[in-house]
């Protein structure tokens, strides 16, 4: 038996929904425990690691592992969770990127920063989940932690353009994808709010009209914890406009000398 293994995770898919889709196309394993090292955002997709039998015992020396990912960040539209299952919110902006200041702007990313946790994640305050607070709207009651961040590389691949009505069939098969939630937790945001979200996007693209829009293509290496949500956020407000996640791929895990 394998002590562990990487699987693919879909966009969609919940962390717990693709470990039980390979549990039941490798039934060796069915009654084997296994649990995964790393959460990855639903909407997300790529490597999962997941620990079989008694390494799952040993989790916490898999948790500060290092990670590359593949992003597209939209440029001139932002949301409250930093990508596209998000309330969408249009600045009215059309950014025109040149090589110069993007350099700076990627340059100035790497290294080690120190954070505040998204309002949009699973970071306990009082034994509480951030999001639950920013669903209740009561996020600035509380003082949001911070941790640091590590970006070791971050190189720009391309610089597309999609317009409008690409982006309007691009954001309605992406939330087309979302999955349902039974837990007692996430009820408050029932299905991450997807009714809501899709509502207020198809309002916003109407009103947006017809124009294009700029896609960053970005792979990025970076220590355990660093957000790409907020990474993206980061990006767009540092071109003087908003930025999002259009899409997140992680595509390595492991220490930045020795990728699983």
């Amino acid at each position: 038996m394998k002590k562990r293994i990487i699987i693919e995770k879909n966009v969609g898919e919940t962390p717990l929904a693709a470990l039980t889709a390979w549990k039941r196309g490798n039934p060796a394993y069915a009654h084997i425990p296994a649990s995964y090292a790393g959460r990855l955002d639903p909407m997300a997709r790529g490597k999962l690691l997941i620990l079989l039998g008694d390494e799952c015992k040993k989790q916490k020396h898999y948790t500060n592992l290092d990670k590359e990912y593949e992003i597209e960040v939209l440029l001139d539209m932002g949301s409250d969770t930093g990508d596209v299952l998000g309330l969408p919110e249009y600045p009215r902006t059309e950014t025109s990127v040149t090589q110069n200041i993007l350099r700076t702007t990627l340059r100035n990313e790497r290294g080690v920063h120190r954070r505040s946790y998204p309002p949009f994640s699973s970071k306990t305050v009082n034994g509480k989940p951030l999001f639950l607070y920013a669903l209740e709207g009561t996020i600035g009651d509380i003082t949001i932690p911070e941790h640091d961040e590590q970006i070791y590389n971050i190189s720009l691949q391309r610089i597309a353009t999609i317009s409008s009505d690409t982006l309007a069939a691009s954001v309605r098969e992406f939330l087309a994808k979302v999955p349902k939630s039974d837990e007692p937790s996430k009820q408050l945001g029932a299905d991450f709010r997807v009714k809501e979200i899709s509502e207020c996007w198809e309002a916003i693209l109407k009103d947006v009209g017809p124009r294009s829009f700029t896609v960053l293509s970005l792979r990025v290496t970076c220590g355990s914890g660093t957000y790409m949500r907020s990474l993206a956020g980061r990006i767009g407000e540092a071109l003087g406009t908003r930025g999002l996640a259009l899409s997140i791929n992680r595509t390595k895990i492991g220490k930045y000398w020795k990728w699983w």
